[in-house]
């Protein structure tokens, strides 16, 4: 008889299985991800695992009562709708209200599976909700959520261990100020999630109640379980025998571009909470982008990670916003020339609508974006996370632009310096802390000191003496000595780069016995930033030029100080994230 191999799950192991990468040049932590396993094999006869599906699959159907929708997948996973109000706060109407897999609940009883705080609790005056369900076919299940402006969708395919969504609106939620699909497990079924965003063994918020700290020191907070976009296809966790994952689409109604970081998970000692950011109000550097549905699959596997999700199957189910293949085009270049082989490239496309983005070959910086909305978009070409090229394109319906080489010719790093510390690349990660920035608190016991000795050009190094991030009551003067001969003394401008400003924060300088007027305050976000686990926020170089009569022969003194019109009690105080420092002569 044919033998069909099945995995199944056996115990602990090697295996990565929070997320996915989204692209060249990605990374994720190992502490960023669940407890991995170990995968064995058991073989079963071909036909009675094949009899098994089908029958699983003949009990594919929906079914209601006066509270619920029921949904039989004919996959081992049976799910239930809330249809009407259950007179709480954290059950709702149109809530998952249970998941069965395999016989487990994965739901927890007391709280809804839910987008926000719940349907009626979307808009401002607005607490009617309308659920309905049909049958589209024989094979798919749709249920209709309707609250105000947003019209949310769950859908089932037979066969299938998976709750496939879709949200749309077309004005943005307003009592949250975001959109977020919250899945919440009893922890005791999936116990595996990632460590810097799992809450038990803390004993106390240390910072706007979101921010935890552990007996010995160390930080944790849902904010720490952030990745950049297009460093993640999915997140999830796990335990022993099961793992539920949400697996995203291109995320073109999302706003901040393929760098932009938000929460993903929080750990209880009651709940195991994985968030799916449709849009999101932390640290948020561009406008909403309303009118475009987006779409995102919840799927139960044995704990491996999931593979490709298939919706194309969606295009039959008519869905509000569903545009098909048909009415998308795409961008494709032939190469980006005069990059700095050490970093990878990443083209953005982004208008009022829709955002995308491609990563450039490593060898000759070949790019394609495809499945675009048709439209005229800003195109900017980004060395790692720092925009060195802007230019427009225009993408039409059933076509695909094409490009010729691109020479990129804004990297501040074509100028040959003085000296420089760091690098323009748009992130703080070569200097002290770096590493560490994104999944804990700055006051965490792993973390470097921030306050440090003079930097010495010549001597000290951005690793180990030069602060990723710079505050008014921590770290408020950083002091750079620097020889220059006589034949050196000339006019210099140095140029500071900053990734974020948190309150107002920026630098200002002093060299010798001169200042330099206080710069303006540059466009940032205006929700914390380096406290919850990000620097991204608007890339910004401020320059001053330091007259020559203000230079020695021999050692020079420039003092770097934080300012802002803002104050704060220490990580709180106005600060701001480091990209690079340097001095070159004034042109």
């Amino acid at each position: 008889m044919e033998t069909n191999t099945l995995r199944v799950l056996t115990g602990a192991a090697a295996l990565s299985l929070f997320a996915g990468c989204g692209g060249s040049g990605s990374s994720t932590s190992d502490s960023n991800m669940p407890a991995a396993r170990t995968l064995a094999t058991t073989t079963v006869a071909g036909a009675d695992a094949s009899n098994a599906t089908l029958a699983n699959a003949a009990t594919f159907g929906l079914t209601q009562d006066a509270n619920f929708y029921t949904v039989d997948t004919g996959a081992g996973l049976v799910f239930k709708i809330r249809r009407t109000d259950n007179g709480v706060s954290t059950q709702s109407a149109g809530d998952i209200a249970s998941m069965i897999y395999n016989g487990v609940q994965y739901q927890d009883q007391a709280r809804g599976t839910q987008l926000n705080s719940g349907f009626d609790y979307l808009y401002n005056n607005v607490s009617a909700v309308a659920v309905t369900a049909t049958t589209v076919g024989a094979d798919t299940i749709k249920i209709t959520v309707q609250a105000g402006d947003l019209t949310h969708y769950y859908m089932a395919r037979r066969g299938d261990p998976n709750i496939y969504m879709g949200t749309y609106f077309t004005t943005e939620p307003s009592t949250l100020g975001l959109a977020r699909f919250i899945v919440r497990v009893p922890i005791a079924a999936l116990p595996n999630g990632p460590v810097p965003s799992d809450l038990r063994g803390t004993n106390g918020a240390i910072e706007s109640g979101d921010v935890f700290g552990m007996p010995n020191g160390e930080t944790r907070s849902k904010h720490y379980s952030n990745m950049r976009l297009k460093d993640w296809r999915y997140i999830g966790a796990t335990s022993a025998t099961a793992g539920l994952w949400i697996v995203r689409d291109n995320h073109e109604g999302g706003s901040g571009g393929p760098f932009y970081r938000s929460l993903l998970n929080q750990g209880t000692s009651s709940n195991q909470e994985i968030t799916y950011i449709i849009n999101y109000g932390e640290a948020q550097t561009e406008a909403f982008r309303p009118g475009i549905l987006n779409t995102y699959t919840m799927t139960f596997t044995d704990g491996s990670a999931p593979g490709a999700i298939d919706t194309s199957w969606f295009a039959g189910m008519g869905l509000l916003g569903y545009v098909p293949d048909s009415g998308r085009g795409g961008v494709a270049g032939v190469g980006i020339a005069n990059r700095d082989t050490r970093y990878a490239y990443t083209v953005g496309f982004a208008n009022a609508t829709a955002q995308y983005y491609a990563d450039a070959n490593p060898s000759n910086g070949y790019y394609s974006s495809a499945g675009m909305l048709p439209g005229t978009y800003t195109m900017t070409v980004y060395k790692n996370e720092l925009a060195v090229d802007t230019r427009s394109v225009t993408v039409n319906a059933g076509a695909v632009t094409t490009l010729n080489t691109i020479t990129v010719a804004g990297d501040p790093s074509s100028v040959t310096p003085k000296w420089r510390i760091g690098d323009w690349d748009g992130t703080p990660n070569e200097f002290i802390n770096g590493d560490k920035l994104t999944t804990m608190h700055p006051q965490d016991v792993r973390m470097a000191a921030w306050t440090v000795p003079d930097y010495v050009i010549g001597t000290s190094t951005p690793a180990t003496g030069f602060p990723a991030y710079q505050w008014k009551e921590v770290n408020g003067n950083l002091v750079i000595r620097f020889n220059l001969k006589q034949s050196e003394i000339r006019a210099y401008t140095l140029r500071a780069g900053i990734t974020v400003g948190y309150a107002g924060g920026r630098p200002k300088i002093a060299v010798n016995g001169w200042s330099s007027a206080n710069p303006a305050a540059p466009n940032q976000p205006k929700t914390r930033t380096l406290t919850v686990g990000t620097y991204r926020g608007n890339n910004t170089m401020l320059t001053f030029n330091i007259p020559a009569s203000e230079l020695l022969v021999g050692q020079n003194i420039l003092t770097l100080t934080a300012i802002s019109g803002s104050s704060g009690v220490k990580y709180l105080s106005p600060g701001y994230a480091w990209d690079a420092v340097d001095l070159i002569p004034t042109p």
